[in-house]
């Protein structure tokens, strides 16, 4: 009992030096942690501030902005969707202007969209690599163009790694055999049939309800057959 006694006294002991050394260290430097403390504290006012005072507000003009622009590229109207009527902002402007938003980078994608639906496909490359989203669809699609415009000008290489890249981005059933799809294509067209033959095989097997495995079996003769 007396050891048992004795040992309950140690660690009360360990305990009060632990302590003691803490009071001691936050005594020696009590100006430098009240000063830390500030500067975290006035980290977080700042964040929330920026968050809450600036990019809200921010976010919500942005929003207003794109509405007319988003109007126009539903209707084809390139050109206004991306310099605007006049009135309201085009997809550059808003991409320029509204940078620091979730708006502002979704005009990025769009104004690349719409430059490659004007066939203008360097632009289109630029914009569409300015563009970065956590969405899986969108961020998919963005490569998927790129790689569309990269082909577009003939380099059939550079398009297929942006293909594999949108094929690997994600398991979606709407992204993924598209890209699938194009890049099996341009796999036979470089003469690589076994590789063209995997992904259409892989279609076939996997996204037998996509538009792309519509007639998946002639894809694959034809391959084979090379």
């Amino acid at each position: 009992m007396a050891k048992k006694t004795n040992k309950i006294d140690d660690q009360f002991q360990q305990v009060e030096e632990t302590l003691t050394k803490t009071e001691q260290f936050i005594e020696n430097n009590q100006k430098n942690l009240l000063r830390i403390v500030t500067i975290v504290v006035g980290l977080i006012a700042l964040v929330f501030g920026v968050q809450n005072l600036y990019l809200k507000p921010l976010e919500k003009e942005a929003n207003v902005e794109m509405y007319m622009a988003e109007i126009y590229f539903q209707k084809d109207s390139f050109n206004l969707a991306l310099e605007g009527d006049g009135q309201y902002l085009g997809f550059l402007d808003i991409a320029d202007e509204y940078g620091l938003t979730n708006a502002g980078e979704l005009a990025n994608y769009y104004a690349g969209i719409c430059y490659l639906n004007m066939s203008d496909y360097d632009n289109a490359i630029e914009y569409l690599s300015q563009y970065s989203s956590d969405d899986i669809i969108l961020s998919s699609l963005a490569l998927g163009c790129i790689g569309d415009a990269y082909v577009e000008l003939g380099d059939l290489d550079e398009g297929l790694d942006y293909y594999e890249d949108a094929v690997n981005n994600s398991d979606n059933k709407f992204t993924k055999p598209k890209y699938m799809l194009k890049a099996a294509m341009i796999h036979e067209h470089n003469g690589d049939y076994d590789k063209a033959i995997d992904l259409y095989k892989e279609l076939q097997l996997n996204f037998k309800s996509s538009p792309e495995a519509a007639g998946i079996e002639r894809y694959i003769s034809r391959a084979e057959n090379r």
